[in-house]
């Protein structure tokens, strides 16, 4: 698309290269990648996915998956699987200095699915993968890393690096797609972003956290959020009686370890996590990056690649998942209308663009403001935010934080959710 990208491809693609078409092809084989593909496959659509990992990761990472998040995976026929393996989290409440401020449930947001299901990554990848593979058992390529970009009429040139099989020295090669159409769903630090010349704008925020999983022997099934002087700690729990814990490290943190986590814990709540039981841990960062735009010619960005929030809120993945849910269908049409403009001119393209970006600078917007009220505090103003969030909690105002926090305003999902029955045999 630019003369650099295309030079790079010219460098690229030497007489070794082998040739492949498909009528989709998606960078990026997590969970907005493997969404889209069986999406498509379902609709009939010939469908690649190039992921640059060799394996799955058994990590946790994200784990709420909201409504409108379980609406998508009834799309391709995975919502009851979820609910099955997920633990259901119908309440939220709210604690501070020892005491309950209030709770916050889903059952007038969502009346038929009252509550955020946890489910960790890996299952939920898992699922869809299974899924992808009746759909299309040859769509996903592991261990391909993609490295330029060419526009040719109306069609997309990608070329990649294919990784040699284990225990084999260098690399199998290049190799070189061609497709109707590309879709970036590889993450925040998207390649096929920075090869469509699509620029970014990036905020990143002082905030620090240290995340970690770790038995629960007493699991209730209630989300905690413990708004404390000295910063913010979450608790979500998990499928297998495990629980997920959260807590801000300041700007500068030292902390990194699961007793250095299970010690901000007891120490800001009075909570005893075992160390020793501790499956995961993790110290990140927060920050936010939006697309300029969503599509390029023959591009399209989604998830990540298009718009990362915070993960304090934990509406990444199914902004990414709505991404995918509006897309399928344009994309569908493009393919067997034949269309050959750029898709930026196709029907409903410009529309997804802007009411994508407008549903993630909302979520940004409430990322923003838990990262805010998570941070420490002095004293007085915290026993402010106690009293104000109390009175709040007392009163109606709770169902519209009930609605912003599972996503309800930001779905659209009345329009794209599928009645019982309609789902075509997959």
């Amino acid at each position: 698309m630019t003369g650099r990208t295309t030079g790079h491809i010219t460098r690229r693609a030497s007489g070794r290269t082998a040739g492949n078409s498909c009528d989709v092809l998606i960078v990026g084989g997590g969970p907005c990648g493997l969404l889209l593909a069986a999406l498509l496959a379902r609709r009939g659509v010939d469908v690649v996915v190039l992921e640059r990992r060799r394996a799955p990761s058994a990590r946790s990472r994200a784990i709420g998956l909201h409504p409108p998040a379980l609406e998508a995976l009834r799309a391709v026929g995975l919502d009851e699987a979820a609910v099955a393996e997920g633990a259901a989290i119908a309440v939220g409440e709210a604690r501070g200095r020892g005491r309950r401020l209030g709770e916050v449930t889903f059952e007038r947001a969502w009346p038929q699915r009252p509550y955020v299901l946890s489910l960790p990554q890996s299952r939920t990848e898992a699922l869809l993968e299974e899924r992808l593979a009746e759909l299309a058992p040859a769509a996903l390529h592991r261990g391909v890393e993609v490295t330029g970009l060419d526009a040719d009429g109306g069609d997309v040139t990608l070329t990649a690096r294919r990784a040699a099989p284990r225990g084999a020295a260098g690399e199998a090669g290049p190799v070189r797609w061609r497709a109707r159409a590309v879709v970036g769903a590889d993450g925040s630090r998207s390649m096929l972003r920075d090869l469509a010349g699509i620029r970014a704008r990036r905020t990143t925020y002082p905030d620090t956290y240290l995340m970690g999983d770790f038995a629960d022997p007493g699991a209730d099934g209630r989300a905690r959020i413990h708004l404390e002087p000295d910063g913010v700690v979450e608790s979500f729990p998990l499928p297998g009686a495990v629980r997920r814990w959260v807590a801000h490290t300041g700007t500068a943190p030292s902390a990194r370890t699961p007793a250095d986590l299970a010690a901000v814990v007891r120490r800001r709540t009075g909570a005893q996590i075992d160390p020793g039981t501790n499956t995961m841990i993790s110290a990140f960062g927060v920050g936010r990056r939006t697309a300029r735009r969503m599509v390029e010619g023959r591009v399209v960005l989604i998830g990540d690649a298009a718009h990362e929030v915070s993960p304090i809120g934990g509406q990444g993945m199914t902004l990414g998942w709505l991404d995918a849910l509006a897309l399928a269908p344009l994309l569908e049409d493009a393919v067997h209308r034949e269309l050959r403009c750029p898709l930026q001119q196709a029907p409903g393209f410009r529309e997804l663009e802007r009411a994508r970006l407008r549903s993630a600078r909302a979520a940004g917007r409430l990322a923003h403001l838990n990262t805010a009220l998570g941070r420490p505090l002095p004293l007085p103003l915290a026993r402010a935010r106690d009293l104000l969030l109390r009175g709040l909690l007392r009163t109606p105002l709770r169902h519209g934080l009930a609605r912003a926090y599972s996503m309800r305003r930001r779905s659209g999902i009345r329009a794209q959710a599928l009645p019982p029955g309609s789902l075509p045999p997959g």
